[in-house]
């Protein structure tokens, strides 16, 4: 036994059971409270009466997120810990009662690891940019009804324009849903960027149209529009929300130009500028210098993690729990079937980076290298998995000790990597016994 001032609790939706040492110093006692607020209340009044200075519980759903806040608030030390590592225990009766006794023992021989929780300023945040994620996903999935409604009656404006959600296409869709069914009417809403002709669109709005479709079509209109409005309130509340957690000395920096032109471009057409530069303030660093990384995906590293990294020591133990490091369990020589786990913070975290690392195919970088030189000896899925670690790589060392990201460029990789290749070949050629001699020598 490492400390004897620590608790156990098995968080329900309902009750929270508890152990801890017993007011006499002698053996341990449980008690159960209701998972009211005035329940925890009296629950860490019970602890502060037992001498009790850190706490352990699992992370049960959601149930545990109101406890874990009022017993931080109460000052306690709060160990937050994986269920499924504390249920692979044999010989042992599952109920309630034990399995808070058994939290506190084995905290108390200091067995538990921590699971990571950012600090409460990150988690308000990221509170934020998940529920703004899902509203994103929604009006996609309404985009997708409002394309198959006009599939339906023939009207293909997703064949007329690139984006049935750009600005020529709802443009479009308003016209029709406020009646207008001349398809050279409605092509005369084209915006002068269009690359088609007003001719050539006209002839992809001529349809049948069915009130029943139409209907649906201005519903699903009137829905796309609620919610790009409670898209944009959540925008709001996020930039307030970086304003708050940025230092008062970097609230008038300025971050330097995207990298790239291409970028620059993409940032401004998405109305992303302000987020980048709130971010820029709050972390004192551009993570949009790297390559491949987007506004959108800042905002989820920043979330998820914050700007200090200091609770990773190294690079290698961040990348992991990012759930970038390469891993095959084996067992007598054979590589076991790995269940899929559930979404968290570092699934997130890792699909935004792996995202990020398709879009380096055609890149002339040397991420872009790299990836293409992964993908012709691997395969698609590896060159995205190891491309997404070095993304995970430069952004723990921008985070965490502030150095830059330096695109040497494709060619320069190439040529890096093809020296390193004929080195090697090299050495095998002298232990074999033979000498490399290049074709030009």
């Amino acid at each position: 036994m490492l400390r004897a001032d620590v608790a156990g609790i098995d968080v329900g939706s309902e009750k929270h059971w508890v152990c801890a040492p017993a007011r006499t110093g002698r053996g341990r006692e449980v008690a159960v409270f209701t998972a009211t607020t005035p329940g925890v209340e009296q629950l860490a009044a019970w602890l502060k009466d037992r001498g009790v200075t850190s706490v352990a519980l699992e992370s049960t759903g959601v149930y545990w997120i109101a406890p874990h806040e009022i017993l931080e608030a109460h000052g306690f030390e709060v160990v937050l810990v994986d269920t499924r590592e504390l249920g692979r225990v044999p010989g042992r009766n599952k109920t309630d009662c034990r399995d808070c006794e058994w939290i506190q023992r084995v905290h108390r021989c200091g067995l538990l690891r921590r699971a990571f929780r950012p600090v409460e300023q990150v988690c308000m945040l990221r509170t934020l940019i998940r529920d703004k994620a899902t509203l994103i996903a929604e009006r996609a999935d309404w985009v997708r009804r409002m394309q198959k409604t006009l599939d339906q009656m023939n009207v293909r404006v997703h064949r007329a324009v690139s984006d049935v959600d750009g600005a020529t296409g709802m443009a479009i869709l308003r016209a029709i849903v406020a009646g207008e069914r001349d398809p050279h009417q409605l092509a005369a809403l084209r915006d002068p960027r269009c690359r088609k002709s007003e001719a050539q669109i006209a002839e992809q709005l001529t349809g049948h149209w069915r009130e029943d479709h139409l209907f649906s079509l201005q519903q699903a209109v009137k829905l796309y529009d609620a919610l790009s409005e409670t898209i944009a309130a959540y925008e709001r509340e996020i930039l307030r929300h970086l304003e708050a957690m940025t230092s008062i000395d970097r609230r008038d920096d300025q971050a330097p130009p995207p990298s790239g032109p291409r970028k620059a471009k993409t940032i401004k057409s998405r109305g992303e500028e302000p987020l980048r530069q709130a971010l820029y303030r709050m972390s004192g660093v551009d993570l949009t210098t790297i390559d491949a990384v987007g506004v959108e995906t800042v905002s989820v590293v920043l979330s998820e993690y914050g700007p200090n990294l200091t609770q990773f020591p190294t690079e290698k133990q961040c990348v992991s729990h990012v759930g970038l490091a390469p891993h095959k369990p084996t067992s007598g020589g054979k590589v076991l079937k790995r269940k899929k786990k559930p979404a968290s913070a570092s699934a997130r975290v890792g699909a935004a980076l792996r995202m990020g690392a398709t879009s380096l195919r055609h890149s002339q970088t040397a991420l872009g290298a790299y990836y293409r030189q992964i993908a012709r000896r691997a395969g698609a899925d590896v060159a995205v998995f190891a491309t997404a670690r070095k993304l995970a790589q430069y952004i723990y060392r921008l985070l965490r000790w502030g150095h830059p990201y330096v695109d040497e460029g494709a060619a320069a990789y190439d040529k890096r990597y093809r020296l390193a290749r004929a080195k090697r070949l090299a050495v095998t050629a002298k232990a074999l016994g033979y000498t490399l001699i290049s074709a030009e020598a």
